[in-house]
């Protein structure tokens, strides 16, 4: 035996041992009488009576040992022999699942072979032993609540990707998630499962019975009189389908609901080990119990819970006897959860803080001493799993006892220095999935959780009408429904105590991993933690997918909440001490980690682009700014040949580096498979297939300081490397002069800081939108339950067979809604309450913090990774959107500034050259875009410095080609609506009776112009000449290929429409065709905004472009009213057929919108200005009064005249749209009418006959009136100033243009 490890300093000396009474007290040796009673008292009988004295053998260490083993072979003799259960049983004695040749599909199964992962359609499979006689039981830990079948089948049962077990005859199956029974036929059976539950399954083929159970309770018989007799004997097997995921325990583990009477599970218990297991935790207990006082010579009852081993070498060596036979035990894992678990929550079962039970402390370090390394790694380790199993696949009860009991002994081992950093570098991250740990499971079933005792009385919102707005006359709350309220609210408040209790023991876990100080023997935990933690980042940041090492991102969020925690625990704690640090609200990432090398982002995008580019590109600046010069070995360019080649020899570097140790006890430590067996992730393979390859990390591409410095990889960074000493920066190297000289917090929290961020932009975002279903199923319910009540009121007495069923339904409704607002109830505790809120704002201002920071380095900007930004746009809007219903953003501290310096970088950034990737960059937009519907965030956006302003102003008004510009036209609609012709609207009229998608959509806001912004745009188009043409060609452009791809698209849905045969048009053909009209509509209203704002643009023809201008806005103007208003043209036809995906197409956001700018020409602007447009409305040749007219209903009598057969047939006319048209509007498009009317007589009366020849040989709609230089040919001015704009070459000759002249036909011709 050797001792190792921490613990009481005792040399081997103390092991050689005398019974002299001389050296008792020199040696600390007790004399051989006490030694004899006090073995005698440890070491009892198997019957727990000690013999009289004058009988029993004398006791000294030199025959204790002999002693011992008598005693132990003496229990094993005493028990039954243990193939008790085996009758009745085929197979090996070891149960594991059939991965050779029992199953069907592709399915992954860890190296345990007991868990498995759906990786195919629908895979089966089988265990490799099965019964034929006698009541057998197995569990199976349920992962994910998605479509399995859990049961039995017998060897003929044949399975494919459609059928599984269940399917065939002689195969019987559970199924949790659609809540039935299968055996061919199906029915319903049993309850919901959900991730967390256990499932028993039972089969007693005596009776001929299988049976199943939920979390120990019994659903009942499935099925009775199952095929029995020669050659049929049931395999336990499973069908599940795609990343679906499942543990077996057919008994190498304690079932964890082993209550039913009779039944053995498949894998017998090693009840040899068990008993010599419990009887040396008893001599164990005794020594603990029993202290000697040598003084008086005798034995003397103790206080286990303050026992301590104190030196003493009779007591120690009393202890190495019992470890010699105890050690070996407890490295299977049955006996450490059978036993040793059991009993250190024992200790903690007498309450009190887990301080106040050193006891646990005691007995690591006795583990320590006493055991062989190996032996307390392997012990270590199977502890730690088991815990963790039991705390993911405890049932919720109302106290959340269980939860807390598991976690607390969590803490106490953790608390034992040694253990923890072993667990920590082996254990904790590498085998175990520990965020398990930070995971608070939501109850399924809320009856079994006892949220109906916890929150007795349920309420829910009634303030929805049934377009599921909020309604705007708010109801004074009835007496009765506040009294429910007030109740349900006190009954929330009781819940989140109680979770509260659990969130604290969670953080506490972490606080002890993010230890710093405890240095002795080795490096701190927080260091080691940190290279772990990144490579957890690592594994969940690359997309090369493998499933089973992905973390679930309802795990994520709340070890992002613990995690924060834990941090500005930590950062307010330096704080206090370095009065100069910033504390945790000030907090930010500097910019140097992002350039500097010292922190690994592997593979993700920088907003320059990738990270090799940047420093070829921008080595120059890091050199003058930041002081860090690129070894030129790195910028050489690295195949992806290379990478792998690296991702290789990591893998087999680290294989020879693993322990010995390790690999005697049955193979590596590999990393953990998230969806496969609990808790357990071993190193996870296809069936069929070569093992799955396990991601290693790249070779860090760090940059090299001017001093050498060696670029580390995550796993080799000490201490030092990270905080720095002595002159060395660690993390913060590099500091750029624009970033201020101050102390933020110590390094390695910067580093977590910046892995919470990319946590949150990994998964955390994605599963707070998720969650949000539940608050929107309750508001559909409680609309529908609200709808019923009222058929209720209004159902006639005598029609009893309606009022019955309305009943129902309303029964129905309530039990839905009653167990909806308690879910929703811990939903809101565990994820939306207003801590989680206050997080995600943290967050979201140290992303806006780190932003500001970086953007002040110039171009060194560009090597920021784009998480940061998507996470500052994401954080706020889940903080406008999935909070919103529980708590309220404004009540947050510095909202209204922390909204405003958000808007600074929207605006800045959306068109930052510094910034290249087109997906953040099209985020950034649409963010931009959603900030200017909502009131309060556009009143931020005018907050912004007038420069700021101006300059986005700028972008927005940069010509449309060569970028997406269907956003940035939309925010210019934006903060136009509510200013233009008609444009007052939320929804269009003729969907007002519809039930919209989502009431809290941007598009569905009510207007909310901005004056300051449009008065910066006006200002821009005058003062910029070069501006104001480009940017309106640019749309004039985009309006005419949208409409006439609209045009086009309607005229194929026509077609296909009039066909005889039965057709489908295709629905992303009806989506595109609306997009096209909604751009159409959307172009029309930024002119009519623009002729609005700076009608000189247009109209003042001193200015080059004008005319041209205006001449193409007219031709488009009228080729879109003579499109729409067209007597049964297609555009009507379309419209009257209301396909699904063109709700949006109809004449009056199109006509409005034209009328808009044809009003602001033709009647609001000054005479000059209203002769010029007439003139080249009336001059184009597309030009129909009849289309200005069809605007107030008036139709051609010819027209009217075919109508009238169809006298129900309704004409448009603005005059019936009197709540979205003023008065004072229609009357301006009367006085247009009017205007329009005359002049097109008087134009017509005076307009001579043109021949042929002197018409523009190119549009043969004007005259000729320019002639081109050098080569003399001819065209209108219109053909040819609009070919100038993309082409210098003449029409006919090609020959290059120099010049246009006007031209005048002679007068002797």
């Amino acid at each position: 035996m050797t001792s190792r490890g921490a613990g009481p300093a005792l040399s081997r000396k103390n092991y050689r041992l005398s019974t002299e009474p001389e050296k008792s007290k020199v040696a600390g040796i007790v004399n051989s009488r006490l030694l004899n009673d006090y073995l005698h008292r440890v070491f009892t009988s198997a019957d727990g009576n000690q013999p009289a004295a004058a009988y029993r053998k004398h006791l000294t260490f030199q025959n204790l040992q002999e002693h011992l083993d008598r005693l132990l072979a003496e229990e094993n003799g005493s028990e039954d022999s243990r193939d008790q259960g085996a009758e009745g049983r085929l197979g090996p004695s070891t149960v594991v699942l059939d991965h050779t040749s029992g199953f069907e599909g592709l399915l992954l199964v860890d190296d345990d072979l007991l868990g498995v992962i759906g990786h195919s359609n629908f895979g089966s499979i089988r265990a490799t032993t099965c019964v034929y006689k006698g009541k057998w039981i197995y569990e199976v830990l349920i992962s994910s609540q998605g479509l399995m079948q859990i049961g039995w089948c017998t060897l003929n049962c044949r399975f494919n990707q459609e059928e599984g077990v269940g399917d065939t005859p002689d195969s019987y199956a559970y199924d949790g998630n659609r809540v039935r029974k299968w055996n061919v036929t199906t029915t319903n059976y049993g309850k919901s499962w959900a991730a967390g539950d256990i499932v028993s399954c039972l089969i007693d083929l005596d009776e001929g019975t299988i049976a199943f159970c939920l979390n120990g309770i019994s659903l009942g018989t499935a099925f009775d009189n199952i095929t029995r007799g020669a050659g049929m004997a049931y395999f336990p097997a499973i069908s599940l389908s795609f990343k679906e995921s499942v543990a077996f325990n057919f008994g190498s583990r304690p079932l964890r609901y082993p209550l039913v009477e009779g039944y053995h599970p498949l894998q017998d218990p090693p009840v040899s080990d068990l008993v010599k297991a419990r009887r040396l935790l008893g001599y164990l207990k005794n020594v603990i119990h029993i202290g000697i006082d040598v003084t008086e010579g005798k034995l003397v009852e103790k206080d286990t819970s303050m026992w301590q081993l104190q030196g003493e070498p009779t007591v120690l060596i009393t202890l190495a006897h019992i470890f010699n036979y105890f050690s070996p035990l407890m490295c299977k894992v049955y006996l450490v959860e059978d036993v040793l678990m059991t009993f250190l929550l024992s200790i903690l079962e007498r309450g009190g803080a887990v301080e106040a039970h050193p006891l646990i402390q005691q007995l690591l370090d006795l583990m320590w001493l006493l055991m062989e390394e190996y032996e307390v790694h392997e012990c270590l380790k199977q502890l730690l799993m088991s815990l963790l199993r039991a705390y993911r696949f405890s049932p919720i009860i109302p106290d959340l006892g269980l939860q807390i009991h598991y976690l607390r002994l969590t803490i106490a081992v953790l608390k034992h220095e040694k253990s923890r950093k072993y667990l920590l570098s082996n254990v904790l991250f590498d085998v175990l999935r520990s965020v398990v740990f930070f995971y608070i499971k939501s109850p399924l079933r809320v009856e079994e959780a006892g949220l109906q005792e916890l929150i007795p009385t349920t309420w829910w919102p009634n303030r929805f009408t049934k377009e599921g707005k909020e309604s705007k006359e708010v109801k004074e709350e009835s007496a009765e429904e506040r009294l429910r309220r007030r109740a349900y609210e006190r009954g929330c408040q009781r819940l989140k105590k109680r979770i509260e209790v659990v969130e604290g023991l969670q953080v506490q876990i972490l606080k002890l991993l993010l230890n710093n100080k405890d240095r002795g023997g080795g490096e701190a935990s927080r260091y080691i933690f940190l290279n772990k933690f990144r490579k957890f980042l690592q594994e969940n940041a690359s997309n090369r997918g493998n499933l089973t090492v992905l973390c679930p991102p309802e795990y994520m969020v709340c070890f992002l909440h613990r995690l924060i925690a834990a941090l500005r625990f930590f950062w307010d704690g330096h704080k206090a001490k370095t009065p100069a640090a910033l504390s945790s609200d000030e907090a930010y990432v500097p910019p140097q980690l992002f350039y500097n090398g010292k922190v690994d982002y592997f593979d993700l995008q920088r907003l320059g682009g990738l990270l090799s580019h940047l420093k070829k590109t921008l080595k120059d600046d890091l050199a003058a700014k930041a002081n860090v010069l690129i070894d030129p070995a790195e910028l050489q360019s690295v195949t992806m040949d290379d990478l792998d080649e690296d991702e290789e020899s990591a893998t087999s570097a680290a294989q020879s580096q693993r322990p010995s140790a390790a690999l005697a006890i049955g193979g590596a430590l590999a990393r953990p498979g998230w969806l496969s067996s609990p808790t357990l992730g071993r190193a996870n393979r296809f069936l069929s297939t070569a093992a799955v390859s396990l991601m290693n990390p790249r070779r860090p591409l760090g940059t090299l300081e001017k001093v050498k410095v060696r670029t580390l990889s995550v796993e080799q960074r000490t201490e030092e490397d990270i905080e720095g000493s002595h002159g060395n920066e660690g993390l913060l190297l590099g500091r750029p002069p624009e970033e201020p000289d101050q102390p933020i917090t110590e390094n390695s929290l910067l580093e977590i800081l910046d892995g919470i961020v990319m946590m949150y932009n990994l998964s955390v975002h994605q599963q707070l939108g998720k969650m949000v279903g539940v608050s929107d199923d309750v508001n559909e319910y409680a609309m529908a339950l609200k709808d019923t009540e009222e058929k209720i009121s209004r159902c006639p007495k005598r029609r009893r067979d309606i009022h019955e069923e309305l009943l129902k339904s309303q029964k129905v409704f309530s039990e839905k809604l009653n167990h909806l607002s308690r879910r929703l109830a811990w939903i809101n505790v565990t994820i939306y309450s207003k801590e989680k809120m206050q997080d995600i704002y943290w967050l979201l201002r140290v992303c806006i913090r780190t932003i500001e920071h970086g953007d002040r380095t110039g171009s060194l900007f560009a090597f920021m990774p784009e998480f940061y930004l998507s996470v500052a746009m994401n954080s706020y809007s889940a903080l406008k959107n999935y909070f919103s219903p529980v708590n309220s953003m404004e009540e947050l501290p510095g909202y209204e500034e922390t909204l405003m310096r958000l808007a600074a970088i929207l605006a800045k950034h959306f068109a930052d050259s510094r910034i290249v990737g087109t997906d953040i960059r099209d985020s950034l937009m649409q963010a931009l875009a959603s900030y200017v519907c909502y009131p309060h965030s556009l009143r931020a956006v005018e907050r912004i410095p007038e420069e700021q302003r101006i300059s986005m102003m700028k972008n927005l008004l940069a010509p449309y080609e060569q970028r997406p510009w269907a956003q940035t036209n939309w925010i210019l609609v934006r903060l136009w609506r509510g200013c233009g012709f008609g444009y007052r609207y939320t929804r269009l009229p003729h969907l007002l009776k519809t039930k919209p998608e989502d009431a809290s959509l941007p598009s569905l806001q009510k207007p909310c112009p901005s004056t300051l912004l449009q008065r910066h745009m006006a200002d821009l188009l005058r003062s910029d000449r070069d501006l104001a043409p480009s940017f309106l060609n640019s749309v004039l452009n985009q309006l005419n290929w949208a409409f006439s791809e609209f045009i086009g698209m309607i005229q194929e849905i026509q077609q296909a429409a009039e066909r005889l045969e039965r057709n489908f048009v295709d629905s992303r053909q009806l989506k595109v065709c609306a997009t096209c009209f909604d751009l159409s509509v959307s172009l029309l209203r930024v002119l009519e905004m623009t002729v609005t704002l700076a009608p000189e643009i247009f109209l003042d023809w001193n200015r080059p472009s004008s005319e041209l201008l205006l001449r193409r806005l007219a031709q488009l103007l009228n080729q879109v009213l003579n499109r729409v208003t067209a007597e049964r043209n297609l555009f009507d036809r379309v419209v009257n057929l209301r396909l699904p995906g063109l709700e949006s197409v109809d004449h009056y956001p199109i006509l409005v919108a034209v009328t808009g700018i044809l009003v602001r020409l033709l009647v609001d602007t000054d005479v000059q200005g209203a002769e010029r447009a007439t003139a080249v409305m009336l001059a184009d040749p597309c030009f129909q009064l009849r289309s200005i007219q069809y605007l107030l209903g008036h139709t051609e009598p010819s027209a009217l005249a075919a109508a009238a057969p169809a006298t129900e047939k309704r004409h448009f006319s603005l005059n019936t749209y009197t709540e979205y048209i003023s008065a004072e509007e229609l009357a301006k498009v009367d006085k247009m009418l009017s205007h329009l009317s005359e002049e097109s007589k008087q134009a017509a009366a005076t307009t001579l006959p043109t021949s042929e020849e002197d018409l523009c040989p190119i549009c043969y709609a004007h005259p000729i009136s320019a002639i081109f230089r050098p080569c003399s040919h001819k065209s209108c001015k219109a053909c040819i100033n609009q070919h100038l704009m993309n082409n210098k070459d003449c029409f006919f000759c090609k020959a290059t243009i120099t010049g246009v002249d006007d031209f005048t036909k002679p007068a002797s011709s």
